[in-house]
């Protein structure tokens, strides 16, 4: 079975199970594939999706090269913005926050608040998604696995080969800490194959 049946398999089940939002973390590494499972699953389950990108904390190239691995993966993305979000949605009111400004890329937030209804599924997409400060708000911490190789050639892809070097300077210690360290697969809900 593929990891878009799965997935879907999976939450179908949970939402039969309860009443009220289902909230669901669709974790991985870099370029390991999850905004296209999120893309895939979504319709099928009537999921609202979060990009955890919209939470980048921002931070200047010394800034982020002066952190240890641990520090990285606590500061990259703003988890304490998430989660009022995610309470929120999970009373099944609107949420409401102001995402990252990428264009600007320089730590500003989008003036135009990102609005957000309910639905009976919401995906938060994203790396560090799962992460332990929000399981308290998760009903699933899903893992999409991927290969390094896979991963690394879908950087190349996305961004150019510079963007990957310089990607794989900044980040992929702070992915080992995270993976290895405070999200191992067995902390995960469900690990997906790759797609």
């Amino acid at each position: 079975m593929d990891a878009a049946t799965l997935l879907v398999q999976r939450i179908h089940e949970l939402t039969s199970d309860r009443s009220g939002t289902v909230m669901v973390a669709v974790d991985g590494w870099s370029a390991a594939g999850k905004s296209t499972l999120v893309a895939r699953v979504a319709p099928l389950v009537a999921a609202h999706v979060i990009d955890g990108d919209d939470f980048y904390a921002g931070g200047t190239t010394s800034r982020w090269g002066a952190m240890s691995a641990a520090e990285k993966v606590e500061h990259c993305i703003d988890w304490r913005r998430q989660v009022p979000v995610l309470e929120a949605l999970a009373r099944g009111e609107t949420a409401r926050w102001h995402s990252y400004d990428w264009e600007a890329d320089d730590g500003r937030l989008m003036r135009r608040a990102t609005v957000l209804e309910p639905a009976p599924v919401i995906v938060l997409d994203g790396a560090y998604s799962a992460r332990p400060e929000l399981a308290h708000l998760l009903h699933m911490r899903v893992l999409l696995d991927s290969t390094p190789g896979v991963r690394s050639q879908r950087l190349i892809e996305r961004e150019g080969s510079d963007y990957r070097e310089e990607w794989n300077a900044r980040w992929d210690e702070a992915e080992q800490w995270y993976f290895g360290v405070i999200m191992p697969p067995e902390a995960f809900d469900l690990v997906l194959p790759p797609i």
